[in-house]
């Protein structure tokens, strides 16, 4: 049995995850959010619903007992505080493996054109993922970080995935390819481990995304 507990449970990334996990019946599922009625249609013998806060460390830190992967959908001003109370709770509660989403941009590995563009739209946005990613990267966390291209609603699951040190390829990607990576990495717990992953689906280079 797996056990996973999955922090922004309600996000459109998370939900495809919940999907795709709830399929296999041995995983069970821990949800915490700010807002439980958001996910209230998954309730299951597989799943447990907790209405919390990310920077709430004691709650959190009770959340992460017994389990075997964190996986953070996250977003907001704070994020880099976010990172530092999920870093702090898994200390606490002696638990190693992450699952952290962020964006491409933060290392300015997007090149040419496309990159240009990235940083002119996201601009102080990056700096903020960034911080929190180094949280990370500073910490003895078993952690992956996930850095999705710009984000379509496709149904389908077409990626590639680049390391913390290559260049950015592509433009778009599916959140469900996404879901389907933080699921497998869930699931093979030694695969990727303290790398930072590039995702993208093939054949999308362009000087912006396809759909924008």
């Amino acid at each position: 049995m797996t056990k996973v507990l999955i922090l922004g449970a309600a996000g459109q990334i998370a939900r495809l995850a919940e999907q795709q996990f709830l399929a296999d019946s041995q995983v069970e599922l821990t949800l915490y959010l700010r807002n439980s009625q958001r996910v209230a249609d998954l309730k299951s013998d597989q799943v447990q619903i907790i209405d919390g806060d990310t920077t709430d460390a004691a709650k959190l830190t009770k959340a992460m007992q017994g389990q075997d992967v964190v996986y953070a959908n996250l977003a907001g001003q704070n994020i880099k505080v976010q990172a530092e109370t999920v870093l702090k709770a898994m200390h606490t509660a002696g638990l190693k493996r992450l699952i952290w989403i962020s964006t491409l941009g933060i290392y300015d590995e997007v090149p040419g054109k496309f990159g240009e563009w990235n940083n002119a739209t996201l601009g102080s946005y990056l700096t903020r993922y960034y911080s929190a990613a180094e949280v990370l990267e500073n910490s003895d966390l078993d952690y992956t970080i996930i850095r999705p291209a710009w984000l379509t609603n496709k149904d389908e699951i077409d990626y590639e995935t680049t390391s913390r040190h290559d260049a950015f390829k592509g433009t778009e990607v599916s959140r469900k390819s996404i879901a389907a990576l933080v699921v497998k990495l869930a699931k093979n717990p030694t695969e990727s481990v303290r790398d930072s992953l590039g995702v993208n689906k093939p054949n999308t280079d362009g000087d912006k995304p396809a759909w924008y």
